[in-house]
């Protein structure tokens, strides 16, 4: 009796430690990714000041030869490999939404260094997306499990897996087809292009921080064949999603597609861990349902905080001088282009014509 009691004591003690190593590899994947996502905007910043700075000098330099461009630069490197060591210690459902991170930390920094406004849907944004984070670290699936080159193989003939990358290659066919031979731009085509891609990507940079993390540990993994593949898929996909995304951006602007784009790929990712490492196999339907909830409030916090970003140019061609201190007259005047700082009243189609034949003479 008094074995038995002690058995079970000792396997209680197992369980316990086991919940306890999980729950701590969970907290440092939360805690990379979103370093990794703050390290990014503080990147992006850098860069854009750079830019700022670059545009009021006198000599005129290309951007890649200011070294704080090549500082944000390095920064961006650094958070990149941040989110890519977290997919290791926690689940992708997790780390792909805590993506939001990014937009709010870059919101905060443009009114801090670049004087940008804060606006009331800033802040509910924030507040919602925070939320968000909140439950989505409070209610991840309870898994880590140190991936092998095995698991992979078995993870990939899983009908689960089989059935989605069928319903996933039809589709990202069909789009690649309307895309480049029907020409059509619209720019929910390019994001669920790289969306799609993006699924990929979460499969083999899990799939390769396993590998290289076992290998670490002892478990050598590097001579199977299918740690090679992963690799490649890694490199192809993350390549291609840049160049469709980078597409998008020319075609629609940054504020357009940054939060669609964030919407997309955090769904893919989402799906590709659940069907292709079951992430959610065991977890309770209250911490599935709660994850979901905060992945939308998520959505809605990045929608809010980039709506109307933009800087909206006035489409009216010409100056009022009713914003013009001592200026009495209420005419309306336009730049006279013959001249490079004189401004003048619109002529009449006549006095334009008289103009022209004097000019000719």
């Amino acid at each position: 009796m008094a074995s038995h009691n002690s058995w079970s004591s000792a396997s209680f003690n197992h369980s316990d430690l086991s919940y306890q190593q999980i729950h701590q590899a969970q907290m440092i994947g939360t805690i990379l990714a979103i370093t990794g996502n703050i390290l990014i905007s503080i990147s992006l910043t850098i860069q854009k000041q750079s830019h700022i700075l670059l545009s009021g000098r006198e000599d005129s330099i290309p951007f890649y030869k200011s070294k704080l461009w090549w500082c944000g630069i390095v920064v961006m490197g650094i958070g990149e490999i941040g989110n890519f060591v977290a997919y290791g210690f926690a689940p992708a459902s997790l780390v792909a939404p805590l993506g939001c991170i990014s937009i709010i930390a870059s919101s905060v920094l443009s009114v801090m260094f670049l004087r940008e406004m804060f606006r009331a849907s800033d802040a509910i944004g924030t507040a919602v997306a925070l939320l968000g984070t909140y439950l989505l670290i409070t209610f991840a699936p309870d898994i880590h499990k140190d991936i092998t080159a095995n698991d992979i193989r078995r993870f990939i003939v899983n009908w689960e897996f089989l059935i989605y990358l069928l319903v996933e290659t039809v589709l990202f066919c069909a789009l690649l087809y309307l895309y480049e031979r029907k020409g059509l731009k619209h720019i929910v085509i390019p994001l669920l292009i790289s969306s799609l891609l993006a699924s990929l990507t979460v499969i083999s940079v899990k799939a390769v921080n396993g590998m290289l993390a076992n290998s670490i540990k002892g478990n050598f993994q590097l001579q199977h064949p299918i740690f090679y593949v992963m690799l490649i898929l890694l490199l192809a996909s993350c390549i291609s999603q840049a160049q469709y995304l980078n597409e998008a951006i020319q075609l629609y602007g940054s504020m357009n597609v940054v939060p669609m784009n964030f919407v997309f790929s955090t769904v893919s990712a989402i799906l590709a861990g659940i069907i292709f490492y079951q992430e959610f196999h065991s977890s309770a339907f209250l911490n599935v349902i709660m994850v979901l909830f905060g992945s939308l409030l998520s959505f809605l916090g990045v929608f809010l905080i980039t709506r109307n970003r933009e800087k909206k140019t006035s489409e009216v061609s010409y100056v009022d001088p009713g914003t013009i201190p001592k200026l009495k007259s209420t005419a309306k005047i336009q730049p006279d282009f013959r001249s490079k700082h004189s401004y003048g009243t619109v002529p009449s189609e006549k006095q334009a014509n008289d103009c022209q034949t004097a000019n000719a003479k």
